[in-house]
């Protein structure tokens, strides 16, 4: 056991706390309060004093791929989603196993430097995760489903996939599903990513009303993307008069807490049908992804006053310039200014921990929750200290997973 001091805790779960401290029993948090108290309750515990700091949760990254990392400023910005697509695709012909296996750890690295200690990876490469080292933070491991190309996706192939990370103790996270795309994913193979994931207990996520270009081939079949994903061979049957997003909730294809990345581009009868799912389901907003792709302002009023808990994530570099929640923050807070820092900070902690199912365990600090935390300096009052939060530009001084300096 070990006491951590700081000059200011952020529990998330509570108030801040002056002159706090927590008590880490292994991977696990035994308490959170006054330095004082809980070093006369626990008076034979080592002490860590962090100093002049403020100690928070560790940081949760709602989207993001890590296989793409390596892609950092290759393809320039564009406002084509479409191009964009093709783009990555003649990259992704270029690297070998050994380029992605790089750019994996490269990202894992960078997340962990930014203070970042759960990352919700979409994982497009699955066979190449049997020469993967254990990733240094948590991560879960969203396995990537499409039917456009030939892959042979079925309910054993996902239960052997399972059955990789139960065979892998130290690795820190776990497993989920991610049908890509209604673009690129059919309802039948949706509708077998539901069933798996209710059967099995795995958290789902797709990508959803990203793009005005995906907007327009379902609601008009037409458009850019349209014509690019017909000339690829796929079945353009299913596009025409209804959006995105009535395709897959009419179809049944989403389960009850789906984490729904993007949800850029609302179109007509989508706030209707969503306010019958208020809450059903978490939504990721992606900042600096959004403003690489120069795109409408996200609806973040409509659907925040539809109930629905949006998180932050930094999708992949192919379209951002880091990896960095912080500078995510940051950009949000300029298009929003009128969020307060509190709130922001909870989509990168306690929203995102919601979402994976893991609400009290991640994204805050309080007995029982897990021992995953940061350190950033601090010299101002404590009235300031979520400001100083959100604005942080340097990396924290120290990370913390399950207890251990990361």
């Amino acid at each position: 056991m070990l006491l951590h001091r700081s000059r200011l805790v952020l529990p998330l779960a509570g108030p801040p706390i002056e002159d706090g401290a927590l008590v880490a029993d292994g991977s696990i948090i035994a308490g959170v309060g006054l330095f004082d108290e809980l070093r006369a309750q626990f008076s034979s515990m080592d002490t860590v004093d962090h100093g002049e700091t403020i100690l928070l949760p560790g940081l949760i990254n709602a989207h993001c791929h890590l296989d793409f990392t390596v892609m950092r400023g290759a393809i320039l910005p564009n406002s084509s989603f479409s191009a964009w697509v093709r783009r990555i695709n003649e990259l992704k012909r270029t690297l070998t196993d050994g380029d992605y296996l790089r750019s994996i750890a490269d990202g894992l690295a960078e997340l962990r430097h930014w203070g970042t200690t759960t990352v919700l990876n979409i994982e497009s490469l699955p066979e190449l995760m049997v020469h993967l080292p254990p990733p240094p933070i948590r991560t879960w491991w969203f396995y990537e489903l499409l039917d456009i190309r030939n892959r042979i996706h079925t309910e054993e192939v996902v239960a052997g996939a399972l059955s990789f990370f139960e065979q892998r103790p130290a690795w820190h996270g776990g497993f989920g599903l991610s049908p890509h795309a209604p673009y690129t994913t059919s309802l039948e193979l949706y509708r077998l990513a539901r069933f798996c994931s209710e059967k099995y207990g795995m958290p789902f996520t797709t990508h959803l009303a990203e793009s005005d270009e995906e907007l327009r081939m379902f609601s008009e079949g037409s458009g850019p993307l349209f014509d690019f994903l017909a000339g690829l061979g796929r079945d353009m049957s299913d596009c025409g008069g209804r959006t995105p997003i009535r395709h897959l909730l009419e179809a049944g294809a989403l389960p009850t807490g789906a984490i729904l990345a993007h949800m850029n581009q609302l179109g007509p009868g989508d706030e209707a049908l969503l306010a019958a799912h208020a809450g059903a389901f978490a939504i990721v907003h992606c900042p600096n992804c959004h403003e690489y792709f120069r795109r409408a302002p996200f609806p973040y009023e409509t659907l925040r006053g539809l109930g629905f808990r949006i998180s932050l994530g930094t999708d992949s570099c192919a379209s951002n310039r880091g990896l960095n929640l912080f500078d995510e923050m940051q950009t949000f807070h300029r298009a929003f200014p009128g969020v307060a820092p509190g709130e922001l900070l909870d989509m990168v902690t306690r929203h995102p921990a919601a979402a994976l199912g893991h609400a009290g365990r991640l994204g805050e600090l309080r007995p029982g929750a897990r021992a995953d935390f940061l350190t950033l300096p601090f010299g101002g009052a404590t009235d300031d200290a979520l400001d100083a939060v959100v604005e942080n530009r340097a990396p924290p001084l120290a990370v913390y997973l399950n207890g251990h300096s990361a």
